[in-house]
């Protein structure tokens, strides 16, 4: 969806910037545009990939404490050969 709405503005500010301006004018605009939602993309895939790694570490931080917490248990009732 995020792309569908960088897409839509991108066409909306071409289709302003073609007024009253040259063809020249109006590539360069288009080039402005484009880079900046791809900047946009590249910036909201690189909080995505930092909110992944943060709950990959979250959770396998998670699973130590609990293998700890299960090795402790076993020591403490005798079941660790």
């Amino acid at each position: 969806m995020r792309y569908t709405v960088a897409i839509a503005v991108a066409l909306g500010v071409s289709a302003l910037a073609a007024c009253n301006s040259s063809p020249q004018e109006e590539q360069a605009d288009n080039i402005e545009a484009s880079a900046e939602n791809t900047a946009d993309m590249i910036e909201e895939n690189a909080d995505m990939m930092t909110e992944n790694m943060e709950m990959n570490a979250e959770n396998r931080a998670e699973e130590v404490r609990a293998e700890g917490d299960n090795t402790a248990d076993a020591v403490e009732d005798g079941n660790m050969n």
